[in-house]
């Protein structure tokens, strides 16, 4: 394990067989491990001022659906509440991979040993692709980002199997994945519910067509 922990920080390790070193490409995992960090962060950060501008707009609407119900028009009330629905959706979309997001990097922060790679990694693949396509309607740029990191994150496993000869269970990859994306789905809809005002009289009275 100390001749995997010197090739994890980038120097030569004499115990390597030259098969094995002519299959990793030039560059330390290390170094590219802590760029594909810095990119995700960046990508929260980004997330971040996407949901403020979402936020913003969710509170005009929100203000418009109250306007049009206290003046008894129930059929504008309902074209706004549908978009402020539309919206929410959007904003629990950007939050959910905003968190997801987080865990990931979580993840990566916890690898120090060359054996823990695959098996860090190889879930966070999972959890990219399947936010990427959430993020294809909000923000291409994200989307293009996103998939330049998975490939990242890729190129980072198959280096290290490259060199430790490990294969990585496919079914406990997914099951993984899928558990971080459950566990960021749940925080989402709680926080959701917590920030955001709810319209319950008022979809209420407008589902009744209440008159002018």
């Amino acid at each position: 394990m100390a001749a995997l922990s010197k090739r994890w920080v980038g120097k030569e390790e004499q115990s390597f067989s030259k098969l094995k070193e002519a299959a990793l490409p030039p560059g330390a995992l290390k170094p590219k491990l802590e760029n594909a960090i810095r990119r995700i962060e960046l990508q929260v950060q980004k997330l971040d001022q996407t949901g403020y501008r979402f936020g913003e707009r969710d509170k005009n609407i929100f203000d418009r659906v109250v306007d049009s119900y206290e003046k008894h028009d129930t059929k504008r009330a309902q074209i706004y509440a549908n978009e402020l629905a539309e919206i929410r959706k959007m904003e629990a979309m950007i939050l959910h991979a905003r968190l997801a997001l987080e865990q990931i990097v979580l993840r990566l922060r916890t690898v120090t040993e060359l054996g823990d790679v695959a098996m860090t990694l190889a879930p966070a693949i999972g959890v990219v692709q399947n936010i990427k396509r959430g993020m294809a309607a909000i923000s291409p740029q994200a989307e293009k980002e996103l998939t330049s990191i998975g490939d990242l994150l890729s190129g980072i496993v198959w280096d290290a199997g490259s060199i430790t000869g490990s294969t990585i269970s496919f079914d406990t990859v997914n099951e993984d994945s899928q558990n971080i994306l459950t566990e960021a789905a749940a925080v989402a809809e709680q926080r959701m519910k917590t920030k955001f005002p709810e319209l319950p009289a008022i979809k209420e009275r407008v589902g009744e067509k209440l008159a002018p």
